[in-house]
């Protein structure tokens, strides 16, 4: 399936990954059945499947006729768990949080050296924009090139966190941190508890509220260059207070778009190195609804 986060847009837990054959053929007298000895495919009643039977392999949405839960897949070496998942995930972040912190303790933000630590502070979001995109287009995951893209992240948020929390307001970055936190563990148990439901309607509303609202903001940034001061207002009083709301509620549903692709990426016995994708398209997300906090109690304290 697929995600909100470029690397997962681009591929997901799927076919042309190596693992999913799942070709089928008719056989006379009954339905299409697998021709390799899979014990997980499925047969293609769904209205949504290619003839491969393989969920995966059109519609990343598609379910059997109730949208239930993935056929689970027989353990088997070499592939994704959930504590790949967990460990990669840390990991990822773990890296982001250093560096973070580094960035705070080493880079000022008085007076004197604001400037300086800005301008380093942007220097790194470029860069780890650049290698997000770059394991976004390749096709496997890359381990080091995540860490790396953390690391620079890390840089960026640290010195915009300063920025905020001693020029603007303090406390800031404790309260956004602890924001996305409550974000990730109420749309997790949502997700688990069945509340939220991801299915191709789910996916198709989150995707077109997401490009509009990117539209939005860059928009809002252009005129910013242009003519000076916020642009059109987007990022600042009362329409600010609500868009960065909107941003939040977005991010949290990204986060339910991740769940989907980790769980399903298990359930059909997704390669062990895929966990780093998935890591790569958590801290993606985290990182999105932190920011919009960041933002959201910056308006709020400004005004």
């Amino acid at each position: 399936m697929r995600s909100s986060n470029p690397v997962f847009s681009r591929r997901g837990f799927g076919r042309d990954n190596g693992y999913a054959g799942f070709n089928t053929a008719p056989q006379a007298g009954g339905p299409a059945v697998a021709t390799q000895a899979n014990p997980y495919a499925q047969p293609t009643g769904n209205p949504y499947a290619q003839p491969t039977g393989n969920p995966y392999a059109q519609n990343p949405y598609a379910q059997q006729q109730q949208y239930g839960a993935p056929p689970q897949a027989p353990a088997a070496a070499g592939r994704m768990t959930i504590d790949d998942v967990v460990m990669r995930t840390g990991t990822t972040l773990g890296v982001l949080v250093v560096t973070a912190a580094l960035a705070w303790a080493l880079l000022p933000v008085d007076d004197a050296n604001i400037s300086r630590s800005y301008g380093i502070g942007i220097g790194a979001a470029l860069i780890a924009m650049v290698l997000g995109f770059v394991q976004a287009f390749k096709r496997k995951a890359s381990p080091a090139l995540i860490l790396t893209y953390a690391a620079f992240e890390g840089v960026f948020l640290g010195v915009i966190s300063s920025i905020v929390d001693n020029r603007i307001a303090d406390g800031a970055a404790m309260q956004a941190v602890l924001g996305t936190m409550a974000v990730f563990a109420g749309v997790l148990v949502a997700y688990k508890a069945g509340w939220i439901r991801v299915n191709r309607r789910f996916y198709g509303f989150v995707m077109a509220a997401a490009l509009g609202f990117i539209l939005l903001m860059a928009v809002n940034l252009l005129f910013a260059v242009i003519g000076g001061g916020d642009g059109l207002g987007f990022r600042s009083g009362a329409l600010g207070i609500l868009f960065g709301v909107i941003g939040i509620i977005l991010g949290a549903c990204f986060l339910a778009l991740d769940f989907k692709q980790v769980e399903d990426g298990i359930a059909y016995g997704a390669p062990r190195e895929e966990a780093w994708l998935a890591a790569f398209g958590l801290t993606l997300t985290l990182v999105w609804i932190y920011l919009e906090f960041l933002r959201l109690i910056s308006i709020l304290n400004s005004d």
